[in-house]
């Protein structure tokens, strides 16, 4: 089955990406995998108190990947899967998409600063031509409706 790679992150335009794969995944008979990368920059603290925050970010992205994943049950008829990393994201992304083959398309999406689509599209778009499958960069602004129409 291919799946759609949609990376779980605090960003507004997060929620487009996730909302485009869970679409694209109902209308092609695929599957979303929900990638969430913990940054090791949030650990370095005594071993006993980075484990404690180690466990709390992991209890965060769970929280936060539940209301996706009741959204995608509900409204889409897709069941997600989640997978949380540690590392830094890009290379963690890249690790992920090499290591399962299930992996049809990265979906990322972009925002809306007037600096650019954010760092992890830009990143990401650098790899673009040695990656082993397209990305899609899916606009922050666009609606429920245009969403549906697009997939």
């Amino acid at each position: 089955m291919r799946k759609f790679l949609v990376v779980l992150d605090d960003s507004r335009e997060c929620l487009n990406a996730m909302r485009f794969a869970a679409m694209r995944a109902k209308k092609s008979g695929g599957g979303v995998s929900i990638l969430s990368v913990i940054p090791p920059d949030e650990f370095n603290h005594w071993i006993g108190v980075g484990d404690i925050m180690r466990q709390e970010a992991r209890e965060r992205i769970e929280a936060h990947y539940e209301v996706f994943a009741k959204w995608m049950r509900d409204r889409q008829g897709i069941n997600p899967e989640l997978i949380i990393r540690e590392g830094e994201p890009v290379p963690e992304i890249l690790a992920h998409i090499e290591s399962d083959p299930e992996i049809g398309i990265l979906v990322l999406g972009a925002g809306l600063d007037k600096k650019g689509p954010g760092p992890l599209v830009s990143q990401m778009s650098k790899n673009a031509g040695t990656l082993p499958c397209p990305i899609t960069i899916v606009p922050g602004n666009l609606t429920k409706d245009q969403l549906d129409a697009l997939t």
